[in-house]
């Protein structure tokens, strides 16, 4: 009787604890957006410092689209994280890189992001059927990302076709000034202070160390915020992911899409979204081919990240922002609907994939073989060539 009586209390204690730390997850889930706007702020100040009157040397680099696609692919395998890649190329486009440059850095940063769910497969190494299996389910990311570069990137060179549509439906969109109201400009009064803050502290120092001190810290702190961004809404809706995961399957693939971008944009992460799925695979409970629709949801979904950071940026530059932003979902949604709304390309990933998951099941060294030769060798190997 005495415990009995005493088991509302608990509960409403235990309703309130869970309420107040909500609560602090939230704030911390603001902040770490602010600190996100800040930080693309403040590395494309730092980049227009730092570049300066060298930029057209440093373009002509890069100008090489497969040097920008492999660029953009090295740095997501090892940061791995696209968010994080495609808002650093935001920044760096608010500081002048020219968009032209940009495009093939976001499409190899697509590419650089599906090691994480190749990563999370190793897990399940000890077990043969295991591995093979979700082996298979991680490596569709692998080569549906592959696929659409390949398809793609010959494209932009010729016809330059997603800097056009992306003009044009930055047209619509864009109306001068970035982010503003009644022309000011909130998201400028409470980023720009910073940098430019940042930017008179280094006064001291030449222009080009000063920028790239700024990039740096930038850089640093747009990883920083994503991380702890992707653990604070892990915390606050892992749960509620889970939940439109399982109601999801076996309603088709629309359904199997639209959940994907939708648990992704809530968890701020395809890493997250991957790591959802993959094991469910390992342990024969879903199919590779049956998440295969969630993988290209999660492509679309963590486009939101570079969106939000376009809102920051103000100036001559801030269109082209918007713009890059805007070519990161443009490739995802359009590679999505050609290739898995055309049956013929819609297979390829899945047979490459199960192939190359029956040899690497028989043979483990191909799997590390596979990650480094495809992730590090083989774009190392390239950069050479080009050089």
């Amino acid at each position: 009787m005495h415990s009995t009586a005493h088991e509302p209390h608990k509960n409403t204690q235990a309703l309130l604890g869970k309420s107040s730390k909500n609560a602090k997850n939230w704030a911390l889930l603001l902040l770490l957006v602010y600190g996100i706007l800040v930080a693309v702020t403040v590395i494309g100040t730092g980049f227009k410092l730092a570049t300066g009157d060298h930029a057209r040397e440093l373009f002509e680099f890069a100008s090489n689209p497969v040097l920008g696609l492999i660029i953009g692919m090295v740095c997501t395998a090892l940061i791995q994280s696209s968010s994080t890649v495609s808002s650093i190329i935001v920044a760096m486009v608010a500081g002048g890189l020219p968009i032209t440059i940009a495009i093939p850095m976001i499409m190899g940063a697509n590419i650089g992001t599906s090691i994480t769910s190749t990563l999370v497969s190793l897990g399940h190494i000890a077990d043969k059927k295991e591995f093979q299996r979700a082996f298979a389910s991680a490596t569709i990311h692998d080569f549906f990302n592959l696929l659409s570069v390949v398809i793609f990137l010959p494209l932009e060179i010729a016809f330059n076709l997603l800097e056009r549509l992306s003009g044009l439906l930055m047209d619509l969109l864009y109306v001068g000034g970035g982010f503003s109201l009644g022309g000011f400009n909130p998201l400028k009064a409470i980023t720009k202070p910073v940098a430019e803050a940042l930017k008179n502290t280094l006064a001291f120092l030449p222009d080009l160390w000063a920028g790239a001190i700024m990039a740096i810290l930038g850089v640093g702190l747009i990883i920083l915020s994503i991380t702890f961004m992707g653990k604070t809404m892990k915390a606050l809706m892992v749960g509620k992911a889970k939940d439109i995961l399982h109601s999801s399957i076996g309603k088709g693939p629309v359904s199997g899409i639209a959940s994907g971008t939708f648990i992704t944009v809530l968890v701020q992460s395809s890493s997250t979204t991957t790591s959802l799925i993959v094991p469910l695979v390992g342990t024969n409970v879903l199919t590779h081919r049956d998440i295969y629709p969630f993988v290209l949801g999660a492509n679309i979904g963590t486009c939101i990240t570079a969106l939000i950071a376009a809102l920051a940026v103000t100036g001559a530059n801030a269109g082209f922002a918007l713009q890059i932003a805007l070519v990161h979902l443009l490739y995802n949604v359009l590679g999505v609907l050609l290739i898995y709304g055309v049956k013929y390309l819609r297979e390829l990933p899945i047979l490459f994939s199960h192939q190359l998951s029956l040899k690497v099941a028989d043979r483990k060294a191909w799997g590390l073989a596979y990650i480094l030769g495809l992730f590090f060798v083989l774009p190392l190997s390239a950069i050479l060539l080009t050089n």
